[in-house]
């Protein structure tokens, strides 16, 4: 079996029974065991799978590891099991750093059965970080995890293949939950910082809390855009009964109460229909209102974009969509104006996107 569909079908089963395990031992058998069986190690096999690996550390004798990996030999994987409804598995990370010290394991492992901590010693050797490289949620299971994780399947299993990308992995994970915290809920640094570089007045708490409400929808603005970006982009490459599926989830992204229409986008959507009287009928023009600009298309569909206006900007300007020989689109030309009277001074452009899109 695939190991994502595998874990999906595990991650399932945990959903439906979880509320029904009430022990360690019932997490280790529903939960534990089957997601090394998906690894492909042999969980029955107390010679490569140790249950109760003894661990002396240091006066403590007999101290014991839930579980030890041990491959060609040697000790690999030490594994810290808790019951399922262990909410927060940090506070129960001492244990498994002292077991970590004092074995040639170089993985650590902390889980309740939901969520997989898998740590190592980047920063101090032979000392357990504190903060895992890898964390996987069977119940949000994510590709990029999924793929990091095939790296500890048993028969693929190389341990300078792992720790070489583990410190990639673990700070790139640790800036990416930063920044969608800061994105979510700037604090005070974080909202310092940016009126350092757009702010020329005093930085008071007021101006603080007034800006906290602008950063956030601002840097909503700019991610949903890039994805919408990405959806449209995919417009050009998707088969034509797959376009309008596309599409709609553009309109979703763009669905949003966080702007309005302006009078002068307006003013330059009747500029334009009066622009293609000329050679159409110029009810064929239409609008979409997005985020970042205002889409004027042919058709009412978002795939024949005729020109992005942005106009809710400091500097006014135009974006035309640039087509190959094959008639798809590669670019954009980006055109500055003062106002929206100089959308007549772009006729010809105009003239000539209506050609490629209506032949």
């Amino acid at each position: 079996m695939d190991l994502t569909d595998g874990l999906n079908e595990l991650s399932t089963k945990i959903l439906e029974i979880k509320d029904q395990i009430h022990t360690e031992e019932a997490t280790k058998n529903a939960f534990i065991m089957p997601f090394f069986d998906l690894l492909g190690y042999d969980t029955r096999n107390p010679i490569e799978f140790v249950p109760e690996f003894t661990a002396d550390v240091g006066t403590k004798k007999g101290e014991k590891v839930d579980y030890a990996i041990v491959i060609d030999g040697k000790t690999q994987i030490l594994i810290e099991a808790k019951w399922c409804d262990v909410d927060k598995l940090d506070p129960h990370n001492d244990q498994l750093t002292r077991y970590f010290t004092v074995t040639n394991a170089k993985i650590g492992i902390l889980t309740n059965g939901i969520v997989y901590k898998f740590y190592t010693d980047l920063e101090i050797e032979n000392k357990m970080d504190r903060k895992p490289f890898l964390e996987i949620d069977m119940l949000n299971l994510k590709d990029q995890e999924i793929a990091e994780l095939k790296k500890f399947y048993k028969d693929a299993f190389n341990i300078d293949n792992i720790l070489s990308t583990a410190e990639i992995l673990k700070y790139s994970n640790s800036i990416k939950r930063l920044i969608t915290t800061q994105f979510e809920n700037p604090d005070d640094s974080f909202i310092t910082y940016v009126l350092g570089e757009v702010y020329e007045g005093r930085k008071t708490q007021n101006v603080k809390d007034k800006f906290k409400d602008i950063i956030k929808k601002s840097i909503s603005q700019i991610v949903n855009g890039m994805v919408r970006d990405k959806l449209e982009s995919a417009l050009d490459t998707k088969e034509e009964q797959d376009a309008e599926e596309v599409a709609a989830a553009i309109e979703d992204i763009d669905d949003t109460p966080d702007y309005e229409t302006t009078e002068e986008e307006l003013a330059g959507y009747y500029t334009i229909k009066s622009i293609f009287s000329d050679f159409s009928d110029p009810e064929r023009i239409t609008y979409k209102d997005t985020l970042r600009y205002f889409s004027i298309l042919l058709d009412d569909n978002t795939r024949k974009w005729i020109c992005r206006l942005y106009l809710n900007y400091t500097n006014y300007y135009i974006e035309f969509p640039i087509y190959n020989e094959d008639g798809h689109r590669e670019s954009e030309e980006k055109v500055y104006i003062e106002s929206v009277n100089d959308l007549y001074n772009y006729k010809d452009k105009f003239k000539l996107v209506f050609d490629k899109l209506n032949s």
